[in-house]
């Protein structure tokens, strides 16, 4: 019998630059023009399809963007044996509509930044969503703006970037580089671990 009226979800795996994590790109939006980490499987509350991803004793984060899920698995864990059991569950689950985000629980527990912006940081935040975020969410992941304080970006590494063995060198030769010639009141960026 011919299933109707859902769309078929079709997934495809790409490897990242840090080898505990893989990133699964879906036909469909999960998270349209956003993106948010779970870490560890108490910090799924706000994603019903992250709180399932982690009942896999190999899951050690979930990572949901746009289109994609970047999955980080436990080092003892050969991709290649769970990658297929992973796509299985990622289709059903999508197939039938259920909720991938409770944007009111996100509401509820995100940050609130007080006071203007000052012209500094509106040129690190553009500069970051524009140039840096675009090549970072190719490889699985995402960068976040934490705070400038003193001539000193802060930022939140997600997704295959946490914990990435190439992450830092991407961070101070290429981020904290551009940030320097293109915003000269930037001294240094830092990453933040959540």
């Amino acid at each position: 019998m011919i299933k109707t009226g859902n769309p078929i979800i079709s997934i495809y795996t790409e490897m990242t630059p840090n080898p505990e994590t893989m990133k699964f790109v879906v036909n469909k939006l999960l998270y349209p023009n956003k993106s948010i980490d779970f870490p560890d499987a108490a910090s799924a509350g706000p994603s019903p399809m992250a709180a399932e991803l982690f009942t896999f004793p190999f899951i050690k984060g979930v990572f949901i963007a746009s289109n994609f899920v970047t999955l980080t698995k436990t080092p003892d864990t050969d991709w290649t044996d769970v990658i297929p059991t992973i796509k299985q569950f990622l289709k059903e689950y999508l197939e039938d509509n259920r909720p991938v985000i409770n944007e009111d629980e996100i509401v509820a527990t995100a940050p609130v930044f007080s006071g203007d912006e000052n012209d500094v940081v509106q040129r690190i935040k553009e500069l970051l969503e524009n140039h840096v975020k675009p090549a970072v969410e190719m490889d699985g992941g995402a960068i976040q703006f934490k705070d400038y304080t003193d001539g000193v970006v802060t930022v939140m590494l997600q997704g295959s970037c946490s914990g990435c063995p190439s992450s830092m060198i991407t961070l101070k030769a290429g981020i904290e580089g551009m940030m320097k010639r293109m915003i000269p009141e930037v001294k240094e960026v830092v990453a933040e671990a959540e």
